[in-house]
């Protein structure tokens, strides 16, 4: 297949997909896109283990949900993830390998936010979006290497490709801007996806890792911007241009279960703002670079004592 080509899928899965008897993971899926990601997955047969911060929220949220979309009640789970907090991903992961795992979905995320530190000093949306990802799925890799057609689906931005990633400095106490820190976090998510890809390949793993993004989508993640003119500006932008969460989620579905879909794509939505279809374009340069994932790699590794399908020296 030729990398340089794009993909256009005009329906994300297989109008008769069956999903019972599979177990999924959805980071954040208490509102937004991850709320249509796990209203979408239970409602094919999945059972899903929802990952947030605030449980009573997300689970007045999935309650409607279910009685929205008769969906039985049992189906979908809510547990406490903190994604800032490697003790709350690590008792998360407990719960979510208790048994074989077909999908995990990478999907939550902060954006924009003022300066804030994890306890190891890191900046807090690289911390949230990137590390405690990664710790995530080290934590479950064992059950989904048991599942079946195992994927790891990453939420990122197709702002990836604007970030800058100093791996030397990511306390960012100096020069902190809310807006690169969210560049740098979603580079950061594609690098890993990428990189995990290429580790499971080449263990001969039957997981396989995807990345994909929403476009411009009308989520809650853009009312935490700390300036109140961009939170502003980005609300007229995401009204004149911006999908409504569930026809945004088109790449992530297509990435989670379409047949068609490749791992070297970037998958997102394309063409109508209200039925659009998936298209998977190649990766930016900047992934492929192959030292610079490793280098994020042992970086994430050591920064959340979490090493899984380690390199040879």
């Amino acid at each position: 297949m030729s990398t340089t080509k794009r993909i256009r899928l005009p329906h994300p899965f297989p109008a008769d997909v069956d999903l019972t008897g599979r177990r999924t993971v959805v980071t954040g899926g208490g509102s937004g896109l991850g709320l249509v990601t796990v209203r979408t997955l239970a409602r094919l047969g999945a059972a899903v283990v929802v990952g947030v911060r605030d449980v009573p929220r997300a689970q007045r949220a999935i309650q409607q949900a279910v009685s929205d979309d008769e969906i039985p009640a049992d189906r979908i789970r809510v547990a406490r993830l903190d994604l800032l907090d490697l003790d709350s991903v690590r008792a998360f992961g407990a719960t979510a390998s208790e048994s074989a795992l077909d999908l995990l979905v990478l999907n939550a995320g902060i954006s924009s936010v003022p300066l804030r530190h994890d306890r190891n000093g890191i900046e807090s949306q690289f911390a949230t979006n990137h590390l405690g990802h990664f710790a995530l799925t080290g934590c479950v890799l064992d059950a989904l290497g048991h599942g079946t057609d195992p994927r790891v689906v990453t939420v990122s931005s197709a702002l990836y490709t604007r970030a800058r990633l100093d791996l030397t400095d990511l306390s960012d106490s100096q020069h902190y801007s809310p807006g690169g820190a969210y560049n740098r976090s979603k580079l950061a998510n594609v690098l890993f996806a990428v990189e995990l890809q290429h580790r499971l390949r080449d263990s001969g793993s039957p997981i396989r890792s995807f990345a994909a993004h929403p476009g411009m989508a009308r989520t809650p993640l853009h009312a935490t911007y700390p300036s109140a003119a961009t939170r502003a500006v980005t609300a007229l932008v995401a009204r004149a241009i911006g999908r409504e969460p569930e026809p945004a989620d088109v790449g992530v579905l297509a990435a989670a279960l379409s047949p068609d879909v490749s791992t070297d794509r970037f998958w997102g939505p394309t063409g109508s703002r209200s039925a659009p279809d998936a298209l998977g374009v190649p990766f930016a340069p900047v992934a492929a670079d192959r030292s610079r994932r490793v280098a994020l790699w042992e970086t994430s590794a050591r920064l959340t004592d979490v090493r899984v399908l380690d390199v040879p020296a």
